[in-house]
């Protein structure tokens, strides 16, 4: 005959186990005062034996909060996420609270529907790297009472709330002039999509850097995109094919260097080592000498965002790195302050960013001895 399941069990099934009144055993679960140290010994047995588990949903929506926040990111897959999303949870475990986590993909109708599903099980309030850039449908649960706090990306127009960014635009300018610095004139942009607020930033960066080296804008050596192999491929084919191609790479995230990297390594394989103009040394797997470039890097290669194992290639890669952990822990501790009561006007805060040179960065142009 199968066994009957059994329901969780109940404070009253400890009171009744432990021989005491409903109230000691609540008073012995909430850490209150009251109990002497045998019965609540007792009931602490009883709990152990039966074990009965604190219903905290009750108990929090008593006191008219759930002990939950949720946090919406581009992709929980991605490295720099991983970094702000654990730094996010880091903060809300000293508050006693829970992270629900939802990655958008870069589609604003995905945020919007995990922000609304958020909101509908009750978070006390969000942290939100946004997808789009119309946020109108968030201004309702403000209203209602929900606290939020945008990070790496700012709100669409319309909500005044707290903002936490990286200095896109002048990490960018620094690892473009680091590059000027070491004689590059030619140097390429590539970049996420122009649309991603971070993107657009490390490109206006990228534009102030040349400017004030006084070197000309050229079009042709910028390409934006979502940083997919094949379209990191073809965009280096074509700079490598211009006539007066790039001696110098600036990547605009890790992913897009990461990718980029591979690209490279995948057009050497097809073409071989390239000579000071672009062209092919010698075919693949022919006699000779090795790329001009250390371990065959033929660019200078400077990436906005560190990744794992940067510093282990040869040469290891130059990068502008920015402080991830510090971009979740700024925002949920802005958040945090909200929700114990202080209401200051929303601040917009910007995190610095710093070079780590490593040696990619620092190669000079092939036409250079």
């Amino acid at each position: 005959m199968a066994e009957t399941r059994r329901g969780r069990p109940t404070m009253n099934d400890v009171a009744t186990t432990a021989g005491v009144a409903l109230k000691t055993v609540s008073r012995v679960v909430n850490d209150e005062p009251g109990v002497n140290a045998a019965t609540a010994e007792r009931v602490r047995q009883a709990i152990d034996l039966l074990g009965y588990r604190r219903n905290d949903g009750a108990r929090v929506l008593r006191r008219g909060r759930t002990a939950s926040i949720g946090l919406i990111i581009e992709d929980v897959a991605d490295p720099f996420y991983s970094g702000l999303s654990r730094a996010v949870e880091d903060v809300a475990l000293r508050n006693d609270c829970l992270v629900f986590t939802g990655s958008s993909g870069e589609d604003p109708q995905r945020e919007r529907k995990l922000v609304l599903a958020f909101c509908a099980r009750r978070v006390d309030g969000l942290v939100i790297v946004p997808a789009g850039s119309d946020h109108g449908y968030l201004a309702p649960e403000l209203s209602a009472g929900i606290h939020a706090v945008f990070a790496d990306r700012p709100a669409g127009a319309g909500l005044d709330v707290d903002t936490v960014l990286c200095d896109n635009a002048g990490g960018a300018r620094s690892g473009v002039a680091h590059l000027i610095a070491h004689g590059h004139r030619r140097i390429a942009f590539l970049g996420d999509s122009a649309a991603i607020f971070t993107a657009a930033e490390r490109f206006r960066g990228y534009r102030q850097a040349l400017e004030a080296a006084g070197l000309p804008y050229d079009e042709s050596l910028v390409a934006m995109g979502t940083p997919e192999q094949a379209r990191v491929q073809a965009d280096l084919g074509r700079l490598i094919a211009l006539d007066d191609p790039p001696t110098a790479l600036f990547t605009g995230n890790g992913r897009t260097t990461v990718t980029t990297l591979r690209a490279l390594e995948a057009l050497r394989a097809t073409t071989g080592p390239l000579d000071d103009h672009g062209a092919t040394v010698r075919p693949l797997g022919a006699p000779g000498p090795r790329s001009l470039y250390p371990a065959g890097l033929d660019l200078a290669i400077v990436g906005f965002d560190d990744f794992e194992l940067a510093d282990m290639l040869t040469p290891a890669i130059t990068v502008i790195a920015q402080d991830a952990a510090g971009l979740g822990r700024t925002s949920a501790e802005l958040l945090f302050r909200r929700l114990s009561g202080d209401d200051p006007p929303a601040q917009r805060v910007q995190l610095p960013t710093h070079l780590i040179p490593r040696g990619s960065g620092e190669l000079p142009p092939r036409s250079c001895p």
